[in-house]
C-alpha cells in the first residue's frame, strides 16, 4: 500500500513528502481513500480513515467507494462532482477531471460496470456506463458519452461516442509515471 500511496503522490508534480501531499486536494482524498480500502471496515482505523474519506468525499465531490478496484497512479486533477460505481476497475495511471460519472448500468444487454485500463485520461464530463472494456493508452475526451467496448490506442469524442485511433493518443496528458 505505502507504495502505491507513493506511486500516487509522485503524479502530484513529482512531490515526494506526504505531508506536503496533502495539501492537495486531488491527493488527499487518494490518500485517504487509499487507507480506507486498507483496513477492516469495523476496525478502529478502518472507522477513522472511512470517516475522513466520507468527510473528504463531502467536501471536494467526490463519491467514490474505498471498495472500488483502482490501480496505482489516479491522479483527481480537480476536486468537483466525480462518481464511480463501487464495482468499476480502473488501471494504473489514470488521470480523472471533475463532473465525470463511472457507473454501472442496470439492464439490457450492458447490465454492469466498466472495466477501464491503464494510462487512462477522461476529460471534464465524460459519462462512461455499462458492462463495457476500455483498452490501455485512451483519451476520452470532456463530454464524451461512452457505452460501448474503446480498443487501446484511441480518442473517444463525442455523444454518441465516435473512435478514432492514433498512436500515443495520451503522450503529454499521463505524465509523472514512477
Amino acid at each position: 500500500m505505502k507504495q502505491i500511496i507513493k506511486t500516487d503522490l509522485y503524479r502530484y508534480k513529482q512531490h515526494t513528502s506526504i505531508l506536503k501531499g496533502l495539501l492537495i486536494p486531488g491527493f488527499r482524498y487518494t490518500y485517504f481513500l487509499r487507507k480506507a480500502s486498507q483496513y477492516k471496515k469495523l476496525s478502529v482505523l478502518g472507522l477513522l480513515y472511512r470517516f475522513i474519506h466520507r468527510r473528504l468525499g463531502y467536501k471536494f465531490g467526490f463519491q467514490i467507494p474505498p471498495n472500488t478496484k483502482i490501480g496505482k497512479g489516479l491522479f483527481l486533477g480537480h476536486f468537483g462532482t466525480v462518481v464511480i460505481n463501487e464495482q468499476v476497475t480502473i488501471g494504473n495511471y489514470c488521470n480523472i477531471a471533475h463532473t465525470v460519472t463511472i457507473g454501472r448500468a442496470s439492464r439490457g444487454k450492458l447490465q454492469g460496470s466498466p472495466t477501464i485500463g491503464n494510462q487512462v485520461w477522461i476529460g471534464t464530463g465524460a459519462v462512461i456506463v455499462g458492462k463495457i472494456s476500455i483498452g490501455s493508452d485512451v483519451i476520452i475526451a470532456p463530454n464524451a458519452y461512452v457505452n460501448m467496448n474503446i480498443p487501446e490506442h484511441s480518442i473517444v469524442i463525442g455523444n454518441p461516442a465516435k473512435i478514432i485511433k492514433k498512436d500515443n493518443p495520451t503522450k503529454g496528458y499521463i505524465n509523472h509515471i514512477l
